[in-house]
């Protein structure tokens, strides 16, 4: 197998654990030459050799990154503005670290479903008061073994979150823009297309969906409105498929049992918003990743994809710039 030399500069601000990632990449990969510049003069020098970045390239830097083939993604979902029209548009390829914690999300996922699904919620806060409250009535839980559920989104958190819900016997369907075979444990995908048709059936609603032009407000008033009485929603994908303002109104109407949200539309969630305080909402910090491993995943994809380019081979986790994932 031949390889070309070639040279990738990893684009700062970088988190400490990529500190020991060049000098790994270089022992790992023939021919990479790596570049970590620390200041903005070094950062447009190096750019103007890189056949290669790590990081996030504004358009004022992507316009000094002449050489430029391959861009990978530090996240599977970047922050909004990382795929801005001058990327779209630039030939270079753009990777990204997606199924890197699949593990993570999809238990995060179930300790949410759980959570609404057994009133936990509700007991946390009578925990608080010392307040001795059971409710043994016929609507207190969600049982599993008798629920549909729905996900919205069945790549590889999708599927494996599908699958753990199968085990508790619940009926799993999907909606995807590209799978079409069902996982295990999913009775059918759909198309996109089938969503409205769909989401009124579902007693469990989880969104896994990245944040593409397609799925921004993907759940605003008129869809939440169109849910089941009592459903429950989880949204581990992206904090802006859903609108919070029709969340809100949404569960302050009472229709839904509860809502469990690992993202936000916006990031941190403000003090003040409704939904810190909300009796029907579950916040986490958008920390459904967290978990061990997660740095050493995205070394491998990085370092997969370096081989990869220096033997002008397919490159795995390509992004359609268009869609953003």
């Amino acid at each position: 197998m031949t390889t070309a030399a070639f040279t990738l500069v990893m684009v700062p601000p970088l988190p400490d654990e990529t500190q020991s990632w060049p000098d790994r990449l270089t022992e790992e990969v023939p021919g990479i030459e790596v570049l970590c510049p620390k200041d903005p003069e070094g950062v447009g020098a190096a750019l103007g050799r890189a056949d290669a970045v790590y990081g996030t390239l504004t358009p004022e830097l992507l316009r000094s990154a002449l050489r430029l083939r391959w861009l990978q993604a530090p996240q599977a979902g970047p922050p909004p503005g990382f795929y801005h029209p001058e990327l779209v548009r630039h030939p270079a390829e753009v990777t990204n670290m997606r199924d890197t914690y699949t593990d993570h999300v999809a238990a995060h996922t179930m300790a949410l479903v759980l959570a609404l699904a057994r009133q936990l919620p509700r007991y946390v806060r009578e925990q608080a008061t010392a307040n001795w409250a059971p409710d043994w009535s016929d609507g207190a839980v969600v049982p599993l073994g008798e629920a549909r559920a729905l996900i919205v989104g069945t790549g590889a958190v999708g599927a494996e979150t599908g699958r753990l819900l199968a085990a508790f016997g619940t009926r799993v369907e999907g909606v995807d823009a590209r799978v079409t075979a069902p996982p295990p444990g999913f009775g059918r995908v759909l198309p996109p297309d089938h969503l409205d048709r769909v989401l009124p059936e579902a007693d469990i609603v989880v969104l896994t969906v990245p944040h593409t032009p397609r799925t921004e407000g993907l759940m605003d008033a008129r869809r939440l409105a169109t849910m089941k009485d009592g459903a429950c929603l989880v949204n581990v994908g992206r904090g802006p498929t859903v609108r919070l303002d029709d969340l809100v109104r949404a569960l302050d109407m009472g229709r839904l049992r509860g809502v469990a949200l690992d993202v936000m539309e916006r990031e941190p969630l403000p003090p003040e918003h409704p939904l810190w305080r909300h009796p029907r909402a579950l916040i986490t910090p958008h920390v459904a990743g967290a978990g061990p491993h997660a740095a050493e995943r995205r070394f491998e994809v990085l370092v997969e994809n370096a081989r990869r380019f220096a033997a002008g081979k397919p490159l795995v986790n390509v992004v359609d710039k268009t869609q953003w994932f």
